[in-house]
């Protein structure tokens, strides 16, 4: 069973924010169980909360409560928003990360922000709430993930980590821009990093 980080309201997700725990309540009700919680949380975020890109929406988000309120986030502010509701339902829930090309190959890339969810009977179960379009089909449908996007360019990764709060990079970039289009131009990436050498030529490990 996760930690009690997992279900942890702080800085940046703050499910005990008034807002957030009234619209968590309202997800729930009526609801018989834990996944029926978090489908109806995810399509929300997904459905209701525009991706700031997508709709070209200012202000830039990044706190929950933010996202709740002006109803628009990058990828990562939304997952901010979906781990806020599912732990303020009692419900663990981190935050994952993909390092995508920003085009179709890179460089560039970028980080894309997701969230994994703990779900009794299926353990951890990553869903993907930026917001469908065409070309995006993100779906709840355990125990089958089914995301924004696929890995597909040699140097894109399924990073494995579920973080109980976001990335410091995320969150720097979230911050210290002023509109969306500023973000767009300079969104967060990590480094991978290089294979060890052993006197052998070592094979990178997706």
């Amino acid at each position: 069973m996760p930690t009690d980080h997992y279900l942890a309201s702080g800085n940046w997700i703050d499910g005990g924010h008034p807002d957030v725990a009234r619209k968590a309540a309202e997800l729930a009700a009526g609801a018989a169980t834990h996944a029926e919680v978090a489908r109806r949380c995810f399509e929300f975020v997904r459905d209701h909360i525009k991706h700031s890109w997508d709709y070209r929406m200012d202000p830039v988000t990044c706190r929950a409560s933010d996202v709740l309120r002006h109803g628009t986030g990058y990828c990562y502010a939304k997952s901010h928003l979906l781990a806020a509701l599912l732990r303020a339902n009692r419900i663990p829930a981190g935050l994952c990360y993909q390092r995508l090309a920003v085009g179709t190959e890179g460089p560039p890339f970028c980080l894309h922000g997701l969230n994994a969810v703990y779900l009794e009977g299926h353990g951890w179960y990553r869903i993907d709430a930026r917001g469908n379009k065409p070309g995006v089909d993100a779906q709840f449908t355990p125990p089958r993930e089914q995301l924004a996007f696929p890995v597909l360019a040699p140097d894109e990764r399924d990073l494995p980590e579920i973080w109980a709060e976001p990335l410091p990079v995320v969150v720097h970039a979230l911050q210290r821009h002023a509109t969306v289009a500023q973000v767009a131009a300079d969104l967060p990436d990590v480094e991978l990093l290089a294979p060890v050498q052993y006197g052998f030529t070592a094979e990178s490990k997706q």
